[in-house]
């Protein structure tokens, strides 16, 4: 009999936990906007296909509206879907969802640096390390010789594969990476440095592991999950190595400081905090400037990197739109000059090819995690401080109103009856407002001289046919990862 009575009474405890765990999602989602009814702990997670997550919002939205929460795992997110509840939420209440969502598998960076920094310092990081970049060059002069100085060096390295078939993976990503070495510390590496490969090794591994369901489930389940193996470990080894390799650089400038000859983005930001140091103002300290430093390395090398390689494979599989591009090339620079930025205004359609690449491969289809700084109304819901806000930027990239037939790779979405590159405000790919991301002037001249560069000195062949070339993105929660494949490179002098 006692033992009937202590299960009854367990049985009762859990039931009565069941009920309060109900009563307080029901009170919590009584001004939330609408979405499907959580499962205690779970959530909605198993009402998302967590290999397809911007599917499973397009689907929730097109029954519950532009703003709907779900719950993943106990906590309440609330998804934005479509031109107007991105805009209206990003750029009209930019101060209210200004803050950054947990990303516990870069808690490393969690108060620190500038991408998932969410504590007192990031508004001023950002803001001094966007005018460092500014005045290295962010969109003028300064980055654009960079640029063109690098382009003889990826041109030489893509003859020297002779046209045999090779991954460019990772010899494409060695352009990007050493302009934003370049700016950051100061430095190029040689395209056979095992550094340089060891590092775009870990971005390229991070980019992918974060966006598998695991990556997705662990980041609402953590403290569940940590003790568990799983590539969440790899994860956080690659940011503590990449953190570690920052640091090392900081330290190295900390030590041949010159105050009257800064020489990189390190050193203006280590005079920062020289300047700083006896102020009330948080933020300027070794640990933040190098995990400043990691965040744009990070960033400035692998996001370009992915779309300058997934730009290649849809050219693979579209040969007509190459060879327009050779045309519009041949015509404007010829076969000797280094591109330039200037001659985007005299090539609507390479730049319009350009947009409609990064528009296709939906590189971040659902942002990086916005997290409201108070309690907000927004259109008529209430929105607690600490709430995670996603915005979906696919919804805005495949709107087929604005995009007709948006599942199709067609550079006509960005120019007009006169073929004159025509813009699209709901051209999101770098997000927008106060999270916007700091590196977009660099990435677009980026793209356009290096896509340029390219089809100015080689004919991209395949070893496939182009209609058995698969452009299915391997899209899941955050970010749109480009397969590997093989590619030939002919000098189009051999043609």
């Amino acid at each position: 009999m006692a033992v009937l009575g202590v299960t009854a009474a367990l049985l009762v405890w859990v039931a009565t936990l069941l009920l309060l765990s109900l009563c307080r999602q029901a009170h919590r989602r009584w001004k939330l906007p609408p979405g499907p009814f959580p499962l205690p702990f779970f959530g909605n997670i198993f009402q998302l296909e967590l290999s397809d997550i911007p599917k499973s919002f397009t689907k929730l939205a097109e029954r519950f509206g532009p703003v709907f929460t779900v719950h993943l795992g106990s906590r309440p997110v609330v998804v934005l879907h479509g031109y107007q509840a991105v805009r209206e939420a990003l750029l009209q209440h930019k101060n209210d969802f200004a803050g950054r969502g947990e990303y516990v598998l870069f808690r490393e960076h969690k108060h620190r640096g500038v991408t998932f920094n969410n504590g007192p310092s990031w508004k001023d990081t950002r803001q001094f390390s966007l005018s460092i970049l500014r005045d290295y060059g962010m969109g003028k002069q300064g980055n654009e010789a960079r640029i063109q100085r690098e382009i003889p060096f990826l041109m030489e390295a893509l003859r020297k594969t002779q046209g045999q078939p090779f991954d460019p993976t990772f010899l494409l990503g060695r352009a990007p990476c050493n302009v934003i070495a370049d700016i950051l510390f100061g430095r190029r590496f040689d395209y056979e440095d095992g550094t340089s490969l060891r590092l775009q090794r870990m971005f390229n591994e991070n980019a992918y592991l974060v966006s598998t369901p695991w990556a997705q489930v662990y980041n609402f389940f953590e403290s569940y999950l940590c003790y568990l193996p799983g590539s969440h470990r790899k994860v956080l080894r690659n940011v503590s190595e990449l953190k570690a390799y920052a640091w090392d650089r900081v330290q190295e400038h900390r030590e041949s400081l010159d105050p009257s000859c800064p020489r990189d983005f390190i050193d203006c930001l280590l005079m920062e905090m020289e300047k700083r140091q006896y102020s009330e103002e948080p933020g300027h300290s070794l640990d933040n400037i190098a995990a400043a430093v990691a965040d744009l390395f990070f960033a400035g090398t692998e996001t370009t990197s992915m779309t300058l390689r997934y730009g290649l494979l849809i050219l693979l599989k579209h040969p007509e739109v190459e060879e327009k591009l050779h045309k519009e090339i041949d015509r404007v620079i010829g076969p000797s000059r280094v591109p330039a930025v200037k001659d985007r205004l005299e090539m609507p359609y390479m730049d319009a090819v350009v947009h409609e690449i990064q528009r296709f491969i939906n590189l971040l289809p659902s942002s990086l995690f916005h997290e409201a700084t108070r309690d907000t109304v927004f259109r008529g819901y209430v929105i607690p401080k600490g709430t995670v806000v996603v915005p979906t930027l696919d919804s805005l990239l495949f709107d087929s109103q604005e995009f007709p037939d948006p599942e199709k790779f067609k550079p006509e979405h960005f120019l007009d009856e006169n073929g004159k590159f025509k813009y699209s405000d709901y051209f999101k790919a770098f997000s927008t407002g106060k999270r916007v991301c700091v590196g977009e002037g660099l990435a677009r001249m980026e793209l356009f001289l290096f896509f340029t560069a390219i089809l100015q000195h080689f004919s991209l062949k395949s070893l496939v046919a182009p209609e058995d070339i698969d452009l299915s993105p391997i899209v899941n929660g955050f970010v749109s990862v480009p397969p590997h494949y093989t590619l030939c490179v002919l000098p189009r002098s051999q043609v």
